[in-house]
């Protein structure tokens, strides 16, 4: 069955960017001159995604006036003659069918996931947290449904991290799969979720892409809360793994993590030196500063 459907959780709180999230949600902090989540959402649809689902909460009204129409300001860039801002503008509302869906208690990814329940069925689906931006070639969620179409199982985007921080991460542990001859799949053992120091499975830490099967409702419907009071999807996942098997797939793409300041730092300059009309100035400023 084709992925059709992607889920974007969006509910948090955003509090690693206060006092800038106390009235905006943290993923419409723009990158270069787009929101955080815009970024994610052109991913989804350029991998073939047709409905996107974002889960909001009360705070997060901006998100749905973002990929709303807007025609006092289409009509202000119609008579202005700004052509092109105009077509920006309005492609924004024609990315996709968008629908939402609200979190009203912050109780973890994996309740975050189960309340798309109802909109998605009984069919495979994306799930794209707009904290990792990942920038490639090819659409990093495109990868995953690739990796699905050729093994039928729930897939989970990983990455290489450094031995000391893994405990950051769900990490998984992994074997080769039978028969297979692509180097960047895996197939799942385990997964554990922030190990410490020297207790890690291995360094391949989850990032926030994921194609998984309709079954993992059910699973997290079961899956009792954990630490902090929240429904980890990690928890659901692994034991999804007793019924069915789980897959890892090693993504190609630079993933930058804009869900704490110093990794949005690092893609909002990164992002902008590869804007051919932006990059000769900043690389011109960046070499004039004292460092």
């Amino acid at each position: 069955m084709r992925v059709r459907k992607a889920v974007f959780p969006a509910a948090g709180w955003g509090t690693r960017f206060l006092p800038a999230t106390k009235a905006q949600p943290k993923e419409m902090l723009p990158l270069v001159d787009k929101p955080i989540i815009q970024y994610a959402v052109e991913e989804a649809v350029a991998a073939g995604i047709e409905q996107v689902i974002i889960v909001t909460s009360s705070q997060k009204r901006a998100i749905e006036d973002h990929f709303d129409l807007n025609y006092e300001l289409e009509r202000l860039l119609e008579d202005k003659g700004e052509i092109e801002k105009l077509r920006q503008v309005r492609a924004i509302s024609d990315l996709a069918q968008i629908a939402y869906v609200r979190q009203k208690e912050q109780l973890g990814l994996g309740h975050a996931v189960l309340m798309a329940k109802d909109l998605i069925g009984h069919e495979p689906f994306a799930v794209l947290l707009p904290d990792d931006v990942v920038v490639g070639d090819r659409p990093a969620i495109g990868q995953l449904i690739h990796a699905y179409q050729q093994t039928h199982g729930s897939v989970l985007a990983v990455a290489e991290v450094p031995p000391d921080e893994t405990s950051r991460y769900g990490i998984v542990g992994t074997v080769r799969p039978p028969d297979d001859t692509d180097p960047r799949l895996h197939q799942v053992t385990s997964v554990v979720e922030k190990p410490g120091p020297g207790t890690a499975p291995s360094n391949l830490a989850i990032i926030g892409r994921y194609v998984l099967t309709p079954k993992i409702f059910d699973k997290l419907e079961q899956t009792q809360r954990g630490a902090g009071g929240e429904i980890q999807l990690t928890d659901a996942i692994e034991a999804l793994m007793a019924e069915q098997t789980v897959y890892a797939y090693e993504f190609e793409g630079a993933r930058y993590d804009a869900g704490t300041t110093m990794g949005w730092l690092k893609a909002t300059v990164e992002l902008a030196l590869a804007r051919p009309e932006l990059a000769t100035e900043l690389r011109a400023h960046l070499r004039s500063l004292e460092l």
